[in-house]
């Protein structure tokens, strides 16, 4: 029936960790991204790029790729030009050729001589898988008592 090779193959293919998705140079994607997997832009997408939250995904820039809208990704490299929010749910590289024009949201940040950032760089350490910061709940019936 099937093969034990081809079983390895369709549960590889199953799992979405090797799906790797190219935006080629001289390529411009226009609207929202929502992937899975690996996504590489070399060329221009305009639009907000975001991945399941779930997921293990990961965004690379490279030099020369640009993205015009929100970021909202797990794991982010970042060699190219943004002009948005970035959002990086687990970590986030800005190598020497990145130029970020947006505020930075990280829980794990490396920075290398050169990158720039014109926005803030926000520490979520808090931040869960969707991106989002974590936000605390009080109930109404909750009494605060400052210790002195």
């Amino acid at each position: 029936m099937f093969s034990k090779k081809e079983k390895v193959d369709s549960t590889m293919a199953s799992s979405g960790s090797n799906h790797t998705t190219l935006i080629a140079r001289q390529t411009e994607v226009s609207g929202d991204m929502h992937f899975r997997g690996n996504l590489v832009v070399e060329g221009k997408v305009k639009g907000n790029v975001s991945a399941h939250s779930d997921s293990d995904a990961r965004l690379q820039i490279v030099d020369g790729g640009t993205v015009e809208g929100e970021i909202r990704v797990p794991h982010v490299v970042i060699n190219g030009n943004v002009n948005g929010d970035v959002y990086a749910a687990r970590h986030l590289e800005l190598s020497s050729k990145a130029m970020v024009e947006g505020n930075v949201h990280y829980k794990l940040i490396e920075m290398v001589k050169g990158a720039q950032v014109n926005g803030a760089l926000v520490s979520n350490v808090d931040m869960d898988t969707t991106g989002e910061p974590r936000m605390i709940e009080y109930s109404e019936d909750e009494t605060v008592i400052d210790a002195e």
